[in-house]
């Protein structure tokens, strides 16, 4: 859909949550808290910087950037970030945590895969992590799309999320084990964010994601998928 026509009856609302609701302040707030019980958000920060070869030259957008666990920390490294989330309430705890550092190279926009539109010179980098799966598959197939518009011609991509194997029924065991050990790390609550990712949301199959960043017109550097069913893509546009 080009700037200024009317949305249609059929498009997807992405600010319609699926999951738990980010859009309540209540939940953004304890989000950032659980989340560094079992993450490092510096260490995690660096090392996609380090592999996409971030300087203060580039720039990025950070696709669904919560309160900025990848863009408070890549900021000083770049020239200008994007951060770009469906929940106000976890851009505006990011935008103050920037305000507290003193960082003014952030743009901030409410939007995500299928709404934010950017604006000005294509960029370097996209940096997406555990949020994509949000989306329905035809919806996420639109959202890369959307997503190789923004890059550069030889820009690349960073997308981790929740992707499965495909193993049928043989992965109601993997999935118990994987949410037992996320409640051991970041509690009771957390687990039942697990379940409900789990049973509303929208991770889908490996073979499935790569097909979908293949046909979006994307060429996969590397596929990696490690324990706990996290998936990391690292990709190029060609131009």
């Amino acid at each position: 859909m080009g700037a200024g026509l009317e949305k249609p009856a059929w498009q997807y609302d992405e600010l319609k949550h699926a999951g738990v609701d980010y859009a309540d302040p209540a939940q953004a707030a304890v989000y950032d808290k659980r989340h560094q019980r079992f993450r490092d958000y510096r260490k995690d920060a660096e090392a996609v910087a380090a592999r996409l070869g971030v300087n203060s030259e580039h720039t990025i957008v950070d696709l669904g950037a919560g309160t900025g666990a990848f863009t408070l920390h890549a900021a000083p490294m770049c020239r200008k970030i994007f951060a770009v989330d469906v929940s106000r309430p976890m851009l505006e705890f990011c935008r103050q945590e920037a305000a507290r550092r003193k960082l003014t190279n952030i743009v901030f926009h409410q939007g995500g895969f299928l709404t934010y539109r950017h604006a000005g010179e294509r960029v370097d980098f996209i940096v997406s992590s555990a949020a994509l799966h949000h989306l329905p598959d035809f919806w996420k197939a639109i959202g890369l799309r959307r997503m190789k518009g923004m890059l550069k011609p030889g820009g690349r991509l960073y997308l981790f999320d929740i992707v499965f194997p495909d193993a049928g029924e043989a992965l109601s065991g993997p999935i118990s084990l994987w949410r037992d050990s996320l409640k051991e790390k970041a509690g009771a609550e957390f687990a039942a964010e697990v379940d409900t990712h789990i049973r509303d949301e929208h991770s889908t199959y490996d073979w499935i994601m790569e097909g979908l960043l293949t046909r979006a017109g994307f060429r996969i550097d590397q596929a990696e998928y490690g324990g706990g069913f996290g998936a990391t893509y690292l990709c190029t546009y060609p131009g």
